[in-house]
């Protein structure tokens, strides 16, 4: 006997989202560094000094913000939405073949795959787990595991996470709201100041 397949009345609940806290950091610390070094030059900077600056933060901060404060995957009961560097990329549940947390985190459909930027997999994380695993798996044998110490198998987190991905992508698949091809789109809000940056810092640095 199958379910029934889920109406399209029923709510779609607020995303769940997905970053990395480390970038996250990283991104706004080396943003103040940028904003310190290249407002220098614009404010103190002789001659080419402030056009250098300029050409800098152009080119550093459209980079700085893809890599670290850019990257996060959205998720809800229809679709994932998957915020890379340079593009982004709307998944509908129907769209997803597997989901896949090796070196990398990584969703793919039927004629491409696309890396998860927003949840980096930590291998010293993972060998954390592997070890608590076997550390518990010794004491059941040894008969001094008890019910509390044996609950959730420990895993590392970019693993609960796809996980939590997999779970969401079989329970809404066959939703009305999950039907669809993926859709990318580049980031020209990204990409453009920093080719712009670029071509400024290659002609300062051409008629130096």
């Amino acid at each position: 006997m199958t379910s029934p397949a889920p109406s399209a009345d029923e709510p779609v609940y607020q995303d769940r989202v997905y970053r990395s806290p480390m970038a996250m950091v990283g991104g706004v610390l080396l943003l103040a560094l940028v904003v310190w070094l290249c407002g220098d030059a614009l404010v103190r900077g002789t001659g080419n000094e402030p056009w250098f600056g300029a050409a800098a933060a152009l080119l550093v901060v459209p980079l700085a913000v893809a890599f670290t404060l850019r990257p996060a995957v959205f998720a809800n009961a229809d679709r994932m939405r998957v915020r890379n560097p340079f593009r982004t990329i709307e998944l509908p549940w129907a769209s997803v073949e597997a989901l896949r947390s090796g070196y990398s985190a990584e969703v793919c459909t039927e004629n491409a795959k696309y890396q998860l930027w927003a949840i980096p997999v930590s291998l010293r994380d993972r060998k954390k787990a592997n070890r608590q695993i076997a550390r518990r798996e010794a004491l059941s044998r040894k008969g001094e595991m008890d019910a509390q110490s044996a609950g959730d198998t420990p895993r590392a987190q970019a693993d609960k996470h796809v996980d939590e991905l997999r779970e969401l992508a079989g329970n809404g698949a066959k939703r009305e709201g999950a039907q669809g091809p993926a859709v990318v789109r580049w980031a020209y809000e990204i990409i453009a100041p920093a080719v712009a940056g670029a071509v400024l810092m290659t002609v300062l640095l051409a008629t130096r």
